[in-house]
């Protein structure tokens, strides 16, 4: 079970840790309060010491209530730091509305006004409709005020902004029901056809074409486009996508700071694409403008940092640079933070398991067990098809180690937990890999035999086989009967042609 008090105590640094107990102190108005102990408890991992805080079964209420009392004072923390040490322009159009609805009630009329001026062309910048809708609200609160603006003027902006504001309730409510399908796909495996349901969404919801012309909406449509692509493992599926956010990107000449987080998001979708079609100097090339985004504002850069590290070792490693590929992955696994995302600190540890597994480097075992969440959890996070890959990697670098009676334990619980999903989505493929691995793993030598070569390079050879991942499993097999690193296999299947290795040491 989840512990919320916990995980909020993670999200601290320990200035934020040392700020949080004097905040305790300075509200706590009785000495025998124990507040301050049950968070250092907590800190400390102290179970026992958890339990003395109240002897007897009788006071297990009043553990429960103090946990939540701590709870309640750790949220009203994080909202006030939040509030004061966020520095972006949303929140000083915020606080200037505040500050302003403080004066008019005040009576301190003129300065209020000019306060609710400035959050206005900040609001109206930033394209923060709701806002807006709350600030001009209050404006026409107090229109009957000599000091106000004229009345018909104000009428006319709220209106509009009510318009705006309908617009954006729209493509929200498009994109909360596309990402919901998605979780239909991931998680029960639910068959639909992406440019169906997009028409669908987009006739559902009555969106014009104009309103997809916006730095968010491309965002949100490339999102949906490219976790589609990944399930299906087919990023050929969503080549008109990305051809429509290439148009929209080449006709932005004055792009404002408001859109920078999607202007960033679409460069690394963008570099994700090309990287899974392996137009690898394409994926770099986005990469590179996407780190001058990045490095623009430094907000932006602790939110994509481990994104892109990922996304640059994955291009190094496929074009020959294994060493420099796993070494950009152990820094941003070694400067990752507590506010990191799970999911992209999962995403690094296993590919830097993949990396190892393929260059026959046995500290892939290792790195495996450091993915120590449940499948459960996986599956609810990562996707369910991240996890099978995940426990069908583990199955090939047990077996690649020698450890054959593990892998078939794993496989025969891989094909118990999977196999009706897989057959529901029509992903036949992973158990033809799944049963080509598990003859091997019976009988090693029948890699050698023509008719059993012949079935697993068929594999190699369809035409929905050809993203890196894929490529990567199969190469595995292949290698076995090569007697060589299925690095060096990958690397040819990737590039089609004999890449000179410029490191492979770790082989």
């Amino acid at each position: 079970m989840t512990d919320s008090l916990s995980e909020l105590i993670k999200l601290l640094t320990e200035e934020d840790k040392k700020n949080f107990r004097q905040f305790l102190q300075q509200k706590n108005k009785r000495a025998d309060v124990k507040n301050l102990q049950l968070l250092h408890l907590i800190e400390t991992d102290d179970i026992n010491g958890i339990n003395k805080l109240y002897h007897t079964e009788k006071n297990k209420d009043a553990y429960h209530a103090l946990r939540k009392r701590l709870q309640d004072s750790l949220l009203l923390f994080l909202s006030q730091k939040t509030f004061e040490s966020n520095q972006s322009e949303t929140y000083d159009a915020l606080r200037l509305v505040v500050v302003g609805r403080f004066l008019l009630e005040n009576d301190v009329v003129k300065v209020g006004f000019k306060c609710l001026d400035k959050a206005e062309r900040l609001a109206e910048h930033l394209e923060q409709f709701n806002l807006l809708n709350e600030l001009l609200l209050l404006k026409l609160q107090y229109a009957h005020l000599p000091e106000a603006e004229d009345f018909e003027a104000l009428t006319t902006r709220f209106q509009r902004n009510q318009s705006d504001m309908q617009h954006e309730a729209k493509l929200n409510l498009a994109y909360a029901f596309l990402r919901q399908e998605l979780q239909q796909i991931h998680l029960k495996g639910k068959v639909v056809k992406l440019n169906t349901l997009m028409l669908a969404t987009i006739r559902k919801y009555k969106i014009s074409v104009q309103d997809l012309m916006t730095y968010k909406s491309v965002y949100q449509i490339l999102f949906i486009a490219n976790e589609y692509a990944a399930i299906q493992h087919n990023y050929g599926l969503i080549e008109r996508y990305i051809d429509r956010t290439n148009r929209f990107i080449q006709r932005q000449t004055n792009q404002k700071r408001t859109y920078l987080f999607y202007h960033i998001s679409i460069l690394y979708f963008l570099a994700n694409f090309h990287l899974r079609r392996r137009d690898f100097e394409k994926s770099k090339s986005l990469l590179k403008e996407m780190m001058e985004l990045m490095l623009s504002d430094n907000r932006y850069y602790n939110v994509f940092y481990l994104r892109y590290q990922l996304l640059s070792a994955l291009n190094l490693f496929f074009t020959g640079f294994a060493d420099q590929a796993m070494a950009l992955l152990r820094e941003a696994i070694a400067v990752s933070k507590p506010s990191s995302k799970p999911e992209d600190i999962e995403d690094i540890k296993i590919c830097l398991a993949m990396f190892l597994a393929l260059c026959d480097n046995r500290e892939s075992l290792k790195q495996l067990t450091l993915l120590t969440r449940t499948d459960a959890w996986y599956e609810k996070k990562m996707g369910m098809l991240w996890t099978i890959r995940k426990n069908l990697m583990e199955i090939l670098v047990q077996a690649q180690f020698n450890n054959i009676e593990l892998a078939m334990s794993r496989l025969a619980s891989f094909r118990r937990r999977y196999k009706k999903y897989l057959l529901k989505t029509s992903e036949e493929r992973v158990l033809v890999f799944l049963s080509l691995v598990e003859r091997y793993l019976i009988k090693p030598d029948v890699v050698f035999a023509p008719a059993y070569q012949k079935k697993v390079l068929a594999l190699q050879n369809a035409l929905d086989n050809e993203d890196i991942f894929i490529l990567s499993f199969i190469s595995w097999l292949i290698a076995r009967w090569k007697k060589k690193p299925a690095y060096e296999v990958v690397l040819k299947a990737v590039r089609q042609d004999n890449l000179p290795l410029n490191s492979v040491s770790a082989t």
